[in-house]
């Protein structure tokens, strides 16, 4: 495949502010490498406060037109950069594997389902409408309207480049917001590509901001007194971090953080379906996934009988560059997570655990400096292994021995976690009790990676959500939005003398 033209410019990578390409008020600078190869592809701009101060006063200026502007204009807008993103998706996929490593066929899903999102958000003048009650007392109506908040902003994670920042500023952008995003400085330049993409479907200058930064950034967006709500996604104590953090400066967020999901295979699933959604669900986008399966709880004899399946199809992946059709599994992201990983694998073989596949020490021919790692599985985990209870983000798939399925629901609700969850069986009763009885957000049978549709909105429970509403969805609508209540009569039915009662209905 051809390398996206963005990568012949090899000029730093800056902000987006007031329609135009900045690079900032700072000196500092961050490398932004190639993962499969580990050279250092382009260097991003580390904003400062005065980044995001401008960043924010552009926004902030834009907001009175683009919330006056009516809900179907800002909804056609939306359907040209619909268009826009599905005529170049594919562009935008290459840019996403160049800078965060995925295949490029997962690249693509991503973008695809950022797309859905912007689908979703173009329906808006409906998404909108409030409820109206006549006559709810004599001569008197009441309505409610839903309107905009004003600055928003988003930090993104770097796992998914353009579909979390996706899940963000299409709703709060057609829902009237203007919006400031700061994505990851490890694969910065998505949000750009985006940013002019948005450009060329009309959107007026100020309403979409990008700010390229580090902790700084984050810590002033936070803080900053225009920005009316936060939207988060990452880790948990991060995420924790921002929300409270957030909430000290009286502004709405939407916090999402980490995950320990669970797959648990029943007896009577069907072994090779529970081992193709095991494989996929835990080495795809080499783990670095919050909806990534990290945990296999293996009911009854279901272990014996699948292991060495299981452990003969991890060890066939085939892992390599991105761009590589043939590959199943690229690198991870930076050297620092290739370490941060295999420093779980070694924490697990002390603690006891059987190591049945280690993907330490994994070369790639031809790319003796990417970062890459081998899928590893673990057999004979127990709850209080740290490998059992952190989040790991990487290929390392730990499977947990239990009797029956009280057990298993037992186990998973324990967790501090409660992202996503999945049950494969053949039997509806066990699927039904599954689903009402586990504590976790989002749940799959026999759907190893049930990460809902654009309508139905993304967010787990426990300590893998801060804040009261779920991402993207009519609660995401209702995040960047803020209701109106109004009742109104006329002077021809109001009655004659001050009254001193509560208003009841008459």
């Amino acid at each position: 495949m051809t390398q996206p033209q963005p990568y012949a410019d090899r000029r730093d990578i800056g902000h987006y502010i007031a329609g135009e390409r900045s690079d900032g008020a700072g000196a500092r600078r961050h490398d932004v490498f190639n993962p499969a190869t580990g050279e250092v592809a382009r260097r991003v701009v580390l904003g400062e406060v005065a980044d995001v101060d401008a960043a924010v006063a552009a926004a902030a200026r834009a907001f009175p037109a683009w919330a006056d502007t009516p809900p179907i204009r800002r909804a056609r807008i939306m359907q040209r950069f619909l268009q826009l993103m599905n005529e170049r998706r594919d562009e935008l996929a290459a840019i996403i594997t160049a800078e965060h490593g995925k295949v490029f066929s997962d690249a693509q899903g991503e973008v695809m389902r950022g797309i859905d999102v912007i689908e979703f958000a173009c329906g808006i003048p409906q998404l909108l409408k409030g409820d109206y009650t006549d006559q709810v007392s004599t001569g008197i109506d009441n309505w409610t309207m839903r309107q905009p908040l004003g600055v928003v902003t988003g930090i993104t994670p770097f796992n998914f480049p353009c579909m979390v920042p996706c899940w963000m500023f299409p709703i709060a952008i057609a829902a009237g917001n203007t919006f400031v995003l700061k994505p990851s400085e490890r694969d910065p330049s998505a949000s750009l590509y985006m940013a002019e993409l948005l450009a060329e479907a009309g959107l007026p200058a100020g309403v979409f901001n990008v700010v390229q930064g580090d902790k700084v950034v984050v810590d002033a967006l936070i803080a900053h007194p225009e920005v009316r709500a936060v939207s988060f996604v990452g880790s948990t104590p991060i995420a924790q971090a921002i929300s409270e953090r957030a909430a000290q400066f009286g502004k709405r967020v939407q916090a999402l953080g980490g995950a320990k999901n669970h797959l648990v295979v029943m007896p009577d699933a069907d072994p090779d379906m529970a081992i193709d959604a095991l494989i996929g669900a835990a080495y795809g986008s080499a783990g670095e996934r919050c909806m990534a399966v990290s945990v296999a709880v293996l009911v009854g004899d279901t272990a014996d009988r699948l292991m060495p399946r299981l452990a003969e199809r991890a060890r066939a992946l085939k892992i390599g560059n991105g761009l590589d059709p043939q590959a199943e599994m690229g690198p991870v992201v930076t050297r620092q997570a290739l370490e941060r990983i295999e420093g779980y694998i070694a924490l697990g073989v002390e603690e006891g655990a059987t190591l049945v596949l280690d993907g330490r020490g994994h070369r790639v021919p031809g790319h003796a400096d990417g970062f890459f790692t081998g899928a590893t599985l673990f057999d004979h985990v127990t709850p209080e292994m740290r490998i059992y209870r952190e989040e790991i983000f990487g290929p390392v798939l730990a499977c947990v021995r239990v009797k029956d399925f009280a057990e298993a629901v037992e186990l998973i609700n324990a967790h501090e976690f409660g992202n996503g969850v999945a049950c494969y069986t053949s039997d509806g009763g066990i699927a039904r009790e599954f689903a009402r009885r586990i504590q976790v957000g989002m749940v799959g049978i026999n759907v190893p990676i049930p990460v809902p549709m654009a309508w139905h909105g993304f967010g787990g429970w426990k300590r893998s959500l801060f804040g009261d509403t779920h991402a993207y969805g009519e609660e995401g609508v209702r995040f960047y939005t803020k209701q109106k209540s109004i009742m109104q009569r006329w002077p021809q039915s109001i009655g004659k003398g001050a009254e001193f009662a509560m208003p009841t209905a008459k």
